[in-house]
């Protein structure tokens, strides 16, 4: 069975590009090309209903897929429409900012250790007793933050 019998265009395009590059840089492009066509390709899922459809188990559909059983159902396990509303929400929450805010009120625990020398645990066991004041502050996207609102040394256990 050839490549062309179970790849989508793009992927046996990919493929055919990779196999005529020369160049070093050229390799590597077509290389990141054709998995990024691969990764898109149907074939994939039609080679797992197929393998479910002739008795394979999930556990068998993971380790021939390098994934765990979780993420191969996650990826494969359903019809069309419900894999693409799991992929949807992926995407929905992948869109989330992936930097923290600068402009939350008070310190990060981090920001607090380094300023008091002490260290993180430190931080919140003087938070647990009531030496450090402390809030978390969640955010309109659902992102919460444990914040240091004041930075008084307090008194003999600073470690």
């Amino acid at each position: 069975m050839a490549v062309e019998d179970f790849l989508s265009q793009e992927s046996v395009d990919a493929y055919a590009r990779l196999a005529d590059a020369s160049q070093p840089l050229d390799r590597l492009r077509g290389i990141r090309e054709l998995v990024a066509a691969l990764e898109a390709d149907a074939a994939s899922l039609t080679a797992v209903r197929v393998a479910i459809d002739a008795g394979a188990s999930w556990d068998e559909v993971a380790a021939a897929a390098g994934l765990s059983p979780a993420a191969t159902k996650w990826r494969w396990q359903g019809t069309d429409a419900e894999i693409e509303k799991r992929l949807e929400a992926g995407r929905k929450r992948s869109t989330r900012p992936s930097s923290k805010p600068t402009d939350l009120p008070g310190h990060s625990v981090a920001e607090a250790a380094e300023k008091l020398g002490v260290s993180v645990q430190a931080v919140y066991l003087r938070i647990t007793r009531g030496t450090l004041i402390a809030e978390t502050v969640t955010l309109d996207d659902g992102r919460s933050y444990r914040r240091v609102m004041n930075l008084s040394t307090p008194g003999p256990d600073r470690g």
